[in-house]
This record gives structure tokens, sequence and C-alpha cells, in this order.
């Protein structure tokens, strides 16, 4: 009998990078590998790198390292933004075959075993998710001073709509209920245009896919708050399938930061934002990202940070310590800020924001929401969100992975509501 070939892949960083990992082991899949089990020996493994942060470059280094000691004799491919930022770097790690520039992903397989004939690049599910992510955009044009990602991803171009809505398609036909449109910035979706037809916005893209059938639910990945026009505005909170959360970044509460970071908005225009679709569906939460220390950020600067959070109440606040990272302006300014004060500022934004989500989803208690169970954890409880994002945890017989059920939200904690299941 013919051994199985293997494949091992570690993933570092954003969605985009998941989906393309996503991407290889459907195309492994197809042509006879099987994902290596813990003591199994892969024939070719992947690591698609993160260099967003120091700590990124750490991990995925580690990871190149960790996969080169397990599987010594596997052809070891190294790609994404740290490969790309530091080629020569990746290429000189012990174990590492080939380095593959960001450029060149969706054909990394075609370069590194050209023997093969590898099948297309698109994923038909998302492994260990109930939500598949799916890559609509890849590269910025925006060039923030703090962000090496235009360096390494290259200029925003969108994909083609039609096999976005075909990649949906096939993800629901395999029991995906849930999916979310990503990219290294959705905003700058310009609907690269169909055989004959005009070009497609972002807004018109979330009407199309809220079109297909079977899909339960739709989220858009980050978004800038000066991209979610009117008509974006009104395809989620008029759509069907919409979800009523959205990621939207802030950055900095502070303009002078703001201007500094070369974003292309205000306080302002963020929270004009929040309210618009505050106003227009009054369950709809926010998610967000935000730098502490940033170089020049005073006392003030930071105090405006906490204010919005206070103000706006997200359901998560996804926190970085800023980052100095070679070939950004940000990295040249005065001023930088010591590590023990950015540590300080940290916990100040972490415990705020746990406070103040704690006390966004106590207003949901006693409340009956719509629930996708995830994944079950060591309690014998089922994580699970709700449509507009808010974690629950739901204890009940005959549950599964996957299962979009009713539940009454009994109690807050900490870690998120707790459910029961009232009907499936």
């Amino acid at each position: 009998m013919k051994e199985e070939k293997k494949f091992a892949i570690a993933t570092l960083g954003c969605r985009t990078n998941q989906y393309e990992t996503s991407a290889y082991a459907k195309q492994l899949r197809e042509k006879g590998y099987t994902e290596a089990s813990s003591g199994e020996e892969a024939e070719v493994c992947i690591v698609n790198t993160c260099t967003v942060t120091e700590g990124a470059d750490r991990s995925s280094r580690a990871q190149i390292r960790s996969l080169a000691r397990k599987h010594p004799n596997a052809k070891l491919i190294v790609t994404g933004c740290l490969a790309d930022r530091l080629p020569k770097e990746m290429a000189q790690i012990e174990g590492v075959d080939a380095v593959v520039l960001n450029k060149g992903k969706e054909d990394l397989l075609k370069q590194v075993i050209p023997e093969e004939e590898w099948p297309e690049f698109a994923i038909d599910q998302m492994g260990g998710h109930t939500r598949a992510f799916v890559k609509i955009q890849d590269g910025c044009n925006s060039f923030c001073t703090y962000c090496i990602l235009p360096y390494v991803r290259g200029r925003s171009r969108s994909r083609r709509v039609d096999p976005i809505l075909r990649e949906i398609e096939t993800l629901v036909a395999n029991g995906y209920k849930e999916v979310v449109l990503t990219g290294v910035n959705v905003g700058d979706f310009d609907g690269a245009p169909n055989e004959g037809e005009g070009p497609v916005t972002l807004a018109q893209l979330v009407g199309l896919v809220d079109q297909i059938e079977g899909l339960e639910r739709i989220r858009i990945s980050s978004i800038d708050p000066d991209e979610v026009d009117d008509a974006l505005l009104n395809a989620v909170v008029l759509g069907k399938k919409t979800c009523h959360s959205m990621h939207i970044v802030l950055q900095s509460g502070s303009n002078a930061i703001l201007k500094r970071m070369n974003r292309k908005y205000t306080r302002q225009m963020f929270t004009d934002t929040i309210d618009r679709l505050k106003n227009a569906s009054s369950d709809f939460t926010f998610t967000t990202d935000l730098i502490v220390g940033f170089p020049g950020e005073s006392e003030a600067d930071f105090e405006e940070s906490l204010s919005i959070i206070q103000e706006v109440e997200f359901a998560k606040v996804h926190m970085f310590p800023y980052s100095k990272r070679d070939r950004t302006r940000a990295a040249l300014y005065p001023n930088q800020i010591s590590p023990a004060l950015m540590a300080e500022r940290k916990q100040k934004v972490l415990r705020l924001s746990e406070k103040l989500s704690f006390g966004l989803r106590d207003r949901y208690v006693g409340r009956v929401m719509d629930v996708l169970i995830e994944s079950k954890d060591g309690e014998g409880r089922f994580s699970s969100h709700t449509d507009n994002f808010l974690p629950v945890f739901v204890e009940g017989e005959g549950l599964k992975s996957n299962d979009l059920i009713k539940v009454e939200c009994i109690e807050n904690t900490p870690e998120g509501l707790v459910g029961r299941c009232v009907s499936k």
C-alpha cells in the first residue's frame, strides 16, 4: 500500500494569511497529501509569516525553527510578510529550502514543486473554524507611518467578483454558515470587474453575497471609519444575513496622533460613523484596534484614547503597543515612548476595555439571541457568538459545532455571557 504523503503548515498573523494557508491545505489535499499529526513527519512544510510587530517576527522565526526540527527531511517553504521583508535572513535559517515573496504566494507550490500540476488557489473549508475567511482584496495604498504592510504586501488589488461568489457557494455547500469578507484593507475593494461589467463596490459585493442561498451570516473584516459610506451602511443594516457588528479601526483617539500616523480620518469622523450605525440599529456593536505608545504620544493624547473607549463601549479592543518597523517614517520620529510607559498604558486600556465590554454584555442578560456554536471547552461548555459578536458559553445536550441556535442569556461573566439553549 502506498504511504500517504504528509504536510504541515504554520500560520502567523492576519485573517488574510489564514485564508491563504487554507488554500495551500486544499491544494495539498487534492494532490493526495494529508495533514501530519503529532509524531508524524511531513514531506512539505509551509510557514506563512507575519511582520506587523517585533513580537510577530519572533513568533515567525520560532515557528520556522520548530518545523525544521520536527520535520528534518521535509521541503520547508517560508512565505508571508517577514519573508518578504527579510528574504535573505529567512533563507539562511537552517532547514529552509525556499523563500517565496508575497507576490508569488498564489503560485507557491507551483514554484517550489513544479513537477506537480497544482489545482486552483482557492478554499473549500477553513480548518478548525466554523466561520470562513474569504479574501476579497490584498495590499494597501495608505502608507500609515507606523505600518510596513504596503512595502511587503504591495499596492491594493481586488479579486474578481465571480470567483469570490463561487468560493462562498462552495463553502456553503460544505456546511459553512458564516463567512467573513477579509483582506489587508477591505475598504479599498474596488470590485475588479467581471467580463463585460463595470466596477463593483464593497456595498454591492455585500449585497451579492447576501443573496447566496444557505448562507446564514456575513461579516466584514476590519475597515476604516471613513470607508463606511451610506451605501455600505445600508447594505449591512438592511441585509438579510449581514451581522450587526463591525471591526472599525481606531488606532488612536487623538487627532494629533492620527495625523502623525497618516490616518485618513479624525476622531470626529470615527465617532460619527459609530453613531450612524448605532442609530440605524440599536444592537450594533463594535470591535477595534488601538496602538498605545506611538512616538510623541503625550498623556493628554492617551487620555483621548481612553475617553473614546469610554464613549463607544467596544465589545472588544485589540490593543497593540507601538512596535518600531524599519523602513517606516515613524521609526525615525523623535520622542519614542519607553517600554515601561507603554506597558503601563497597555494595562490601563485593558482594564478599562474589559470593564466596559462587561457592562455592554450585561444589558443582554435576559434576552434571547441567535448564536452559532463554535467549539467545546475543557469544562464541557460550547463557545459561540451572537450576530452582534458577543461571546456566549452554552451548555446543553445534543449540541455540536456549527449549530445555529437560540439561547437565553442568563448570566454575565468576565469571559462572556452564559446562555441556555431554548430552541435549535
